[in-house]
Order: structure tokens, then C-alpha cells, then sequence
């Protein structure tokens, strides 16, 4: 019988060195196949749109550079957490990159490894509107905030959204019967609702 030979720590830590971030990335099921991230030549394009590296200290021309260095650290870096997934990024660049895709990737690693789920718990509710409606809904404790960035308009949307929409000619929006069924179909197969669980865990 083959004895099993156990890597030691620093073994294990020069192992997980020896990866190659970037080639991970791109090697991730969320990476569109046409990712340019070899191709960022660090203009900083995406960075001067970014919403996030206007408000924040985050900045996705600086984050490809170290996924680009190799640098794992980045994973654990809270900065990431403060992209807005607006992708105005990945609709600058010249070469075809996406700091966006990248910053979802690094994000899930980090939650893979134990980290950053806690920063993401509040989304839940969108989850449970999934499985519910069959279709996401913005959460009840971002409302306050909605109304206070966007203005009451936001709420009469809320309200009136029905009769918005049948004036405009379209019929409701939230899934019923068979059609319900087959989305609740997909997300239990997938597992969506035992990882929406675990992540619910995390919520304050």
C-alpha cells in the first residue's frame, strides 16, 4: 500500500506560492473566456471611472497589478470588498480586462478560504427573494439609504411599480406555477439555498 506523504506547513506554504494567481483567475468558472487580464498594460483607466476608488480606497488598476505580481495577500485585502459591481471598469478598458470579473473571483477565494462572508450577509434577503418570487429584490435595510441618495421617487417607484407597469403596457414581473418551479428547480440542484444558509450564518 502507498503511505501518504503530508506536506509539512512551510512545505504547504511554499506549495500555495507556487501557484500562479493570475493563471488561477483566468482558469476560474467566472472568467469570461476572452478575459484580457494578461493584457492590462496599467493605464489606469478603469481606476479614473470607478465609483468604488472614488469614494473608497479602492483601486482596480493597483489590484490587477498584484494578482498580476502574484500576490495572494490581495485576497484578504478588505479593499476588494469595496467594488460596486458597476463594471464601468471592464466598459473602459482598451484591453479587453475586466477589474470587475477579476475583483468577483478574488472575492469568492476569499470566502473559500474563510474570509469575507460576513461582507456579504446582507444580501441574503436578495437570495431568499430567489427562491420566493423567483427573482432578486434590493434588500428592506437598504431602503433607508435608497431614499436618502436617491430621494422619495425611489419609494413611489416601489409602490406604484405595478401600475407603472401596466401603463407601459407589461404584465407582472414575479414568476408564478410551472415557470416558479423550474427557477426553485435550478437553485436547489445547484445548491444555491444550502450555500444562501451558510452564508446567512455570518448575519448581524
Amino acid at each position: 500500500m502507498k503511505k501518504i506523504q503530508l506536506m509539512s506547513k512551510s512545505e504547504k506554504k511554499g506549495s500555495e506560492e507556487n501557484k500562479n494567481l493570475s493563471k488561477e483567475v483566468l482558469a476560474n468558472l467566472k472568467a469570461s473566456p476572452d478575459l484580457g487580464l494578461f493584457k492590462c498594460v496599467q493605464c489606469g483607466m478603469c481606476t479614473s471611472t470607478c465609483p468604488g476608488a472614488r469614494h473608497t480606497d479602492y483601486d482596480p488598476r493597483e489590484m490587477v497589478k498584484r494578482v498580476l505580481e502574484n500576490d495572494r495577500d490581495v485576497i484578504f485585502d478588505d479593499k476588494i470588498w469595496n467594488c460596486f459591481y458597476c463594471y464601468t471598469c471592464q466598459s473602459i478598458c482598451p484591453s479587453g480586462n475586466s477589474a470587475c470579473e477579476v475583483n468577483q473571483i478574488l472575492r469568492q477565494m476569499a470566502i473559500d478560504e474563510g474570509q469575507g462572508a460576513e461582507k456579504i450577509a446582507s444580501f441574503t434577503t436578495y437570495g431568499d427573494s430567489f427562491l420566493e418570487f423567483g427573482m432578486g429584490a434590493i434588500p428592506n435595510e437598504f431602503f433607508d439609504n435608497l431614499i436618502k441618495d436617491i430621494g422619495t421617487e425611489y419609494l413611489d417607484l416601489k409602490i406604484n411599480l405595478d401600475d407603472i407597469r401596466s401603463d407601459l403596457g407589461l404584465g407582472g414581473y414575479i414568476l408564478k406555477g410551472e415557470s416558479l418551479k423550474e427557477v426553485g428547480d435550478i437553485l436547489e440542484g445547484t445548491l444555491f439555498k444550502d450555500r444562501l444558509n451558510e452564508i446567512k450564518k455570518y448575519k448581524k
